[in-house]
């Protein structure tokens, strides 16, 4: 299911320019009762009160759905009862009802439709939104909803138009490209979903206005050199001056070119092949 950008007429300053997602397709209903919650709205502080992560803040009220990242009911057919929108996540959600009346969330895959049937394990077949062990699904095979740890749930490739590509087996993995280029060792009893995820013309939207930013959570960034000395390495100075130094991040640290990741990380025996450089 990718669905169309919209574009608005610009009735208002703020609406020139911008576009939204066509939901035409979607289910335009309350989310189910039993398997949402409020989401607490914490503003990038912690239990101190202080910010450890800038430029949060505001946000609507927002009821967070609980989603079967597990897909554990092998050999259970499930329909697929409607298409609905997450303000959580890029990607939409898909409404499924099994046959012994259990009703889950799962991300929703482009090709889904309501109406049809999905299940899980190692005798599904490879249509999309079918959950199996990477050890039943062919080479070349579009996956997302990855797992890490086999029985943990879905940990990876969960955003609106991604897709990973399984790549080949070894003796005891299998490898798998991520949408970053890297290629993985993973356990072949790790689950996947058949797939790509939809709503992929997501990343092509258009805001338009800063409200709709603040709508979303996000408080404005301000560049460094805006700033003062004592807010930001690159503040101060007479005038409109430049950094004067290399990118720095408000802490004191380089900003870009410097690696970031550990030498001796727990999971570089499983990295094939690193991500684009």
């Amino acid at each position: 299911m990718n669905m169309a950008l919209k574009l608005y007429k610009p009735v208002t300053p703020g609406m020139r320019f911008s576009s939204g997602m066509d939901y035409s397709e979607l289910a335009h209903k309350r989310p189910q009762r039993r398997m949402v919650r409020i989401l607490t709205k914490k503003s990038g502080r912690n239990s101190e009160g202080k910010v450890t992560t800038r430029h949060q803040g505001g946000r609507e009220k927002r009821f967070l759905r609980e989603i079967d990242w597990k897909r554990g009911k092998d050999g259970v057919l499930a329909r697929v009862v409607d298409l609905e929108y997450d303000p959580n996540r890029t990607a939409n959600l898909a409404l499924l009802q099994y046959a012994d009346g259990t009703k889950t969330y799962i991300l929703a895959p482009e090709g889904l439709k309501a109406g049809q049937q999905v299940s899980s394990g190692e005798a599904a077949p490879l249509a999309p939104g079918n959950t199996l062990p990477l050890s039943a699904i062919p080479v070349g095979t579009m996956i997302h909803n990855l797992e890490l740890t086999p029985g943990k749930g879905a940990q990876m490739v969960r955003s609106a138009g991604s897709s990973a590509i399984i790549m080949g087996f070894e003796e005891t993995s299998a490898l798998v490209k991520l949408p970053s280029g890297e290629i993985r060792r993973f356990t072949p009893t790790c689950r996947a979903t058949i797939g790509q995820l939809g709503n992929g013309d997501w990343k092509n939207l258009v805001l338009g206005k800063a409200g709709r930013k603040r709508h979303m959570g996000i408080r404005p960034t301000v560049r460094g050199t805006a700033q003062n000395p004592r807010s930001h390495p690159h503040g101060g100075g007479e005038g409109r001056s430049g950094e004067g130094m290399h990118p720095k991040t408000p802490w004191g640290k380089p900003a870009r070119g410097n690696k970031t990741r550990k030498k001796f990380r727990y999971s570089n025996k499983y990295i094939v092949a690193r991500r684009k450089k």
